[in-house]
């Protein structure tokens, strides 16, 4: 990656209900974000973390979402950020936080694409609307929010428009798919890599399925939540799910994203320091982002010694 990188820190933990999430981004920087990224690419820049509170009150509105008026806030901060990061020329890098964040990252990167691309790597689908959600948290609405379909005040976050369309999302390692997501999925015919794709394609094939699918776009933003991992390898999530891809695999996924060269913008979520086991999963988070950016050494991955090199043909 050559242009400078952004580092934008997203500290929410409302769009769910486990304290924790917002102390993530300090986590991440404490376990030597900054540092690995900087041996990458001297021109880091870290903006610290977006002003979010964090008092929340968990009960469903007559809308049936929790802590909307904070959350929208927030996010119109998050997309103000990020949109500024891309007008500099800048590579917006959103460290999460919960994936409600999504809903900022994305309305401010849909400012600079015609035809943004979205690579949602995740357990669940996050495509819930008020109508559908089992549990009113945000976090798993951003992606209906993205495609305009929520609540009104998501939705119009950073103009009332459509920021990105079904055909141009992929979904990869999705296991936890609620009932009206599903359906949602099905109408509107969105690519899905379930985890057990990913186990009987290769990931090779997968992120090579999914940069044809995306080819059209004029940038793809990847949405990566670390729970996509299986959680034996990444404890410290809130909504753990078993039977998920693997820590090599998503590895490799990162890494053959990064030499594609095609991703344009990127957050990483919902890691939770306060159920980590000594810090496994925060060092492991570290480990897939400088991957990401370009590190191309094994020194600091510990048990997770980095996948051999692999290119892809699209």
């Amino acid at each position: 990656m050559k242009k400078t990188i952004s580092i934008i820190g997203a500290p929410m933990w409302l769009g769910q209900t486990r304290y924790g999430t917002n102390l993530a981004p300090d986590a991440l920087r404490t376990a030597g974000l900054f540092d690995r990224l900087e041996a990458i690419n001297q021109d880091v820049n870290d903006l610290g973390n977006i002003p979010i509170t964090t008092t929340g009150h968990f009960r469903t509105n007559e809308s049936n979402v929790k802590n909307l008026k904070a959350i929208a806030s927030a996010c119109d901060k998050i997309a103000q950020t990020v949109s500024s990061v891309i007008a500099e020329d800048s590579f917006p890098l959103v460290i999460g936080g919960d994936h409600s964040i999504a809903i900022g990252t994305i309305a401010g990167v849909a400012q600079h694409y015609n035809n943004l691309g979205v690579i949602w790597y995740d357990a669940h689908a996050d495509i819930n609307t008020p109508e559908t959600t089992p549990s009113g948290n945000i976090h798993g609405m951003p992606l209906a929010v993205s495609m305009g379909i929520g609540h009104e005040t998501l939705v119009s976050i950073g103009g009332n428009n459509v920021k990105v369309k079904p055909e141009n999302i992929v979904f990869i390692g999705v296991r936890d798919i609620d009932p009206g997501e599903a359906d949602l999925i099905a109408d509107k015919k969105i690519k899905v890599f379930t985890a057990e794709d990913v186990d009987r394609l290769g990931m090779a094939d997968v992120i090579s399925q999914t940069l044809k699918h995306l080819e059209k776009c004029d940038g793809i933003h990847l949405s990566f939540d670390i729970d996509g991992i299986d959680p034996s390898s990444m404890p410290g999530v809130g909504t753990p799910v078993a039977d998920g891809v693997s820590y090599e695999d998503s590895m490799l996924a990162i890494k053959l994203l990064e030499q594609s060269g095609c991703i344009t913008s990127a957050e990483f979520v919902e890691l939770n320091p306060l159920l980590d086991k000594e810090g496994k999963t925060t060092q492991a988070s570290v480990n897939l982002i400088a991957a990401f950016l370009g590190e191309h050494s094994s020194v600091g991955l510990g048990v997770f010694a980095r996948q051999p090199d692999v290119s892809i043909k699209i």
